[in-house]
């Protein structure tokens, strides 16, 4: 199987790289690095490639769709077409339905990070009629800073003193507008997307991702307990999303960010109590929240067990 990354030296390309190119089942399909901005020079790879992941920016990753053929598949890690029509989302533990679309599809649209984990812990309870769609939502999510690209990771390791600002937590994209609001709202349902406080911690990879709910909203009483055995409940047969205990073993009453780096997981809990209850999804950006996430829909697409290549 011949396998072209277009977008191959982004950090997303270059995760994706390092997993695959261990694989004896996958022909990796090259681009030298001074010609990695041509269309010209790609365009080849294009089109002998039976699968293209698109690490792009969202102008170029339309272009290179629009230059290959309906046949290839396609696996976009962009925001281009996360709620395009004919594009499966690329998280197929949300439901049966998601799974069989990426499973059948030629174009599957990768999740983005943050949204990964404000959709894995808020979908189920609306689909399942248990959280009301009109209910407006807020969601905190603390990254690593790799998913700032090349700059930001040049930024926090390259170009620091003692004391300078890249210690702090750093809010960011405080105009709320946050380009994956789009798909937490499409992909749960709600009729409106979630006040987003994204923040920048100084960490390479790990997100923490947390929705805070009131029992008040919910459409029938449940404590914490409740929504914990009904998330466990969704999620019993997923490979990669796995719902921790009440009593989950917290780090002296801490949570780890990092404690899923380098994998494809994504643990979902739940603390609170009988009238608040606060949701956190716990995710490697560059693992579940891209680039784990592109290569688990490629093994569902060609037929092959999920897990090659993520474990």
């Amino acid at each position: 199987m011949k396998v072209f990354i277009d977008g191959q030296y982004g950090t997303t390309g270059l995760k994706l790289e390092s997993r695959l190119k261990e694989r004896n089942d996958i022909t990796l399909l090259q681009l030298d690095f001074e010609v990695r901005e041509s269309f010209a020079a790609k365009k080849p790879l294009l089109e002998e490639a039976d699968v293209v992941f698109l690490c792009l920016p969202d102008d170029a990753a339309r272009e290179s769709v629009a230059a290959t053929s309906p046949s290839t598949l396609i696996i976009d890690a962009s925001t281009a077409h996360r709620t395009a029509d004919g594009w499966a989302y690329g998280f197929p533990e949300l439901s049966a339905k998601h799974r069989a679309a990426v499973k059948t599809s030629k174009r599957i649209a990768v999740n983005g990070c943050h949204a990964a984990g404000f959709i894995s812990t808020v979908y189920p309870l609306v689909s399942s009629g248990l959280l009301p769609a009109s209910e407006r939502l807020s969601c905190t999510s603390l990254t690593g800073y790799s998913g700032g690209g090349i700059t930001l990771i040049d930024a926090h390791e390259n170009n620091r003193t003692a004391g300078d600002k890249y210690h702090s937590p750093r809010p960011y994209a405080l105009g709320l507008a946050h380009k994956h609001l789009p798909e937490m709202k499409a992909i749960t349902g709600l009729n409106a997307p979630p006040i987003f406080y994204p923040v920048v911690g100084d960490m390479l990879q790990g997100m923490l991702v947390s929705v805070p709910i009131w029992n008040a909203q919910l459409t029938k009483k449940m404590s914490a307990q409740d929504v914990q055995e009904a998330l466990a409940a969704h999620y019993a047969d997923s490979r990669f999303v796995t719902v921790q205990p009440m009593d989950y073993a917290l780090d002296s009453g801490f949570l780890d960010a990092t404690a899923c780096n380098g994998t494809n997981n994504l643990e979902i809990f739940v603390f609170g109590h009988d009238e608040q209850i606060l949701l956190v999804a716990r995710l490697d950006n560059l693992g579940k929240g891209a680039s784990g996430a592109a290569i688990q829909c490629m093994n569902i697409a060609c037929g092959l067990d999920e897990a090659i290549g993520l474990e």
